[in-house]
């Protein structure tokens, strides 16, 4: 029998074929592939189910839950075929297959000398918006994203997206020095907020009617250097990209620093659910976030969940 390919081998082989291979085959292999994941995906499925049952807000039935989860996993995988074709676009390309709502948000806080921090959720292809950023108006973005295991496999990534013209921190200690460094170098910052990976700090949120948490990152830096926080949101429309970006939170002191980190991050909060509620199927977050998750799958609540449980 052949050895199974580990993660990087697959990464890479995955960026070669939607890079070389035809818009329309990529992209049905994609399709075939995401529909045997879903079936194949576990925990992760019961996870898509929960979610799009939290940003429909209602229960849903056995047969809509399989096109939903499908759905999910197909919105996931084409995520991936889509960032991987972008080193062989070109700007103009790029361009063509993008569009906005809120621009004017961005411009005017670099025109105020005041870089924006953008706060997303897993939603859609937001990579895209990133490199039409870079690419198309020249500006320089910072994005912090999570580590990964193996190491090989995030430094794969890492030069994968820095080859987009990103420049690319891991969460841990020390993003957030070096994030001061991007914004007082003028660079926009591109935060995924939607869910707390290891090594961040998080504060309580109620997040689709339910206690949890969330970074506190994105709350931090805004009351710190007054940059604005900009939710933005970037979907799918048929072939082509769309980004909606919200005017700024409120992030002016009011009180105490906790207080006032704990109150920005609902309002951050509140704004991402507005986003997936637009497009549910279009949010690929396949980890337990709320303690309600951990016991649906019948693992033990973390620590930092259990006051909120």
């Amino acid at each position: 029998m052949f050895p199974r390919p580990d993660s990087l081998t697959i990464h890479r082989l995955g960026a070669l074929a939607a890079q070389r291979a035809p818009r329309k085959l990529s992209g049905a292999v994609v399709a075939l592939g995401s529909t045997v994941a879903s079936f194949l995906a576990g925990d992760r499925r019961v996870i898509v189910e929960r979610n799009i049952e939290r940003s429909t807000g209602r229960k849903l039935s056995s047969s809509e839950k399989h096109r939903a989860v499908a759905k999910t996993f197909g919105a996931y995988g084409r995520y991936y075929l889509d960032s991987f074709r972008l080193p062989g676009l070109s700007a103009e390309e790029i361009d063509a297959g993008f569009s906005y709502t809120g621009f004017e948000h961005i411009t005017e806080a670099l025109e105020a000398g005041t870089p924006p921090i953008l706060v997303l959720p897993h939603l859609g292809g937001w990579e895209w918006a990133a490199f039409w950023l870079t690419q198309v108006h020249g500006f320089k973005v910072t994005a912090v994203v999570e580590p990964l295991e193996p190491p090989e496999l995030f430094d794969w990534f890492k030069s994968f997206r820095e080859s987009l013209g990103m420049e690319v921190v891991a969460v841990g200690p020390d993003a957030g020095p070096a994030v001061l460094r991007a914004i007082t170098n003028g660079s926009i910052v591109c935060l995924l907020s939607d869910r707390v990976v290891a090594g961040a700090t998080s504060v309580p949120v109620r997040f689709f009617g339910e206690e949890t948490l969330l970074p506190a990152g994105p709350a931090t830096l805004g009351l710190r250097t007054g940059s604005p926080l900009l939710p933005v949101a970037v979907y799918f429309d048929g072939s082509r990209h769309v980004a909606e970006v919200r005017p700024p939170v409120d992030a002016t002191r009011q009180g105490g620093f906790r207080a006032d980190v704990q109150r920005v991050t609902q309002s951050l909060a509140d704004e991402l659910e507005r986003f997936v509620r637009k497009a549910p199927e279009q949010w690929h977050v396949l980890q337990p976030g709320w303690p309600s998750d951990y016991r649906a799958l019948g693992r033990p609540v973390p620590e930092v969940l259990r006051e909120l449980a």
